[in-house]
């Protein structure tokens, strides 16, 4: 399976009770517009997946990682706009520095309850509701899961863990 290389990451408030979210509102065309996500995107070539996710919370959000925990991995066969395959490393970034900046291009930079998050009261994609949970477990273990998508929604959720 070709697939399209991203990151995914989650950058914790200092009490680790909030995080840094976009409300991907910038683009009406946006696959993601209307929903709130994690920071992230499409690795470069020739790039390793921490150096682009530190790049891509660089970019949209102004801020440099201290810390860079990886979460886990997830395969969304048949995600895309056009049916493409993405696969993703997750990320937990518990320690920064830097101010959020106001102008993200992606979207709004929005600090968003974790418990919100968890329970559901943040408009995200519903599948997003099945990892998180293993993102920010209080004991959390790497995982490694899979998500096929048809018309736009996951059909399955599997996993196992490292």
């Amino acid at each position: 399976m070709q697939a399209i290389l991203a990151t995914l990451g989650y950058v914790l408030s200092p009490d680790g009770t909030r995080v840094l979210m976009i409300r991907r509102d910038r683009r009406p065309d946006d696959l993601h517009f209307g929903y709130y996500n994690g920071l992230g995107g499409k690795l470069e070539p020739g790039e390793d997946v921490v150096a682009g996710m530190r790049r891509e919370i660089r970019e949209e959000a102004g801020l440099e990682c201290a810390d860079v925990e990886l979460a886990g991995t997830v395969s969304w066969p048949g995600f895309g706009r056009n049916g493409e395959n993405w696969f993703g490393f997750l990320f937990r970034i518990p320690s920064w520095t830097g101010q959020p900046r106001q102008d993200c291009p992606e979207g709004t930079l929005v600090w968003t309850e974790l418990a919100d998050i968890l329970a559901g009261r943040v408009p995200m994609w519903e599948s997003d509701r099945h990892f998180l949970p293993l993102v920010f477990a209080a004991q959390p273990r790497v995982f490694h899961g899979s998500m096929p998508f048809s018309n736009g929604r996951a059909i399955s959720w599997t996993y196992t863990l490292a």
